[in-house]
């Protein structure tokens, strides 16, 4: 919760950002661009996987590039420029290691409304992977691992456009993705319910 009290303090500029520039008197229009970058930060939340395991939360800045293929329907790669990095805790016991994670996602999504629309809520739907790496679980024992987590992506997201080429955005994404355990190289079969869910927060701009 203190993690969503955080962003939602982030957002706040680029929601003041929105309603004074909503009226801006830049010429042009942002419908029929086709192109558009969005820089920014999200706070990945991976799910209690069980058995006693807990697995903190942690930001990382992300990127992401989309084509419009016309003003509603768009093609999304949303990625992670950092990787997040996870302390793993077990009750009873405290911290067991560190392990880090970077997802890329490539979606399809649906703007509603004009694209003119100072408020623009979207929602989208995809393909996800993440790479574990530098994991540090266990001590001295056996190299304890994950393979990659994939599977599918869901979005909802809300941007506010300050002008037809500059717009603020407010997203959350839910990863659903069970990776397997891996000793010494091997796998064992188990997999972790992680299904992580990210709040982010950008600043975009349209071709």
């Amino acid at each position: 919760m203190r993690s969503i009290r955080i962003l939602s303090l982030a957002l706040i500029p680029a929601l003041a950002a929105g309603s004074a520039f909503a009226q801006d008197t830049t010429t042009g229009t942002a419908s029929g661009k086709r192109f558009a970058v969005t820089g920014g930060f999200a706070h990945m939340n991976p799910s209690d996987p069980g058995n006693g395991l807990r697995v903190d939360g942690s930001p990382a800045p992300t990127l992401s590039a989309s084509w419009y293929a016309n003003d509603n329907l768009a093609v999304e790669l949303w990625g992670a420029a950092d990787k997040f990095d996870h302390r793993v805790r077990q009750d009873g016991v405290g911290k067991l290691g560190t392990v880090q994670q970077q997802p890329i996602a490539l979606s399809g999504q649906w703007h509603f409304g004009q694209a003119d629309n100072v408020f623009r809520p979207f929602v989208g739907v995809g393909y996800y992977e993440s790479n574990f790496s530098n994991e540090d679980i266990g001590g001295d024992g056996p190299h304890v691992g994950l393979s990659n987590a994939k599977g599918a992506i869901g979005t909802v997201g809300m941007d506010f456009n300050i002008n037809p080429t500059w717009f603020a955005r407010t997203d959350v994404r839910y990863m659903h993705g069970r990776p397997e355990v891996r000793v010494a190289g091997e796998g064992t079969g188990e997999k972790l319910d992680l299904d992580p869910w990210t709040v982010g927060v950008g600043i975009g701009a349209r071709f």
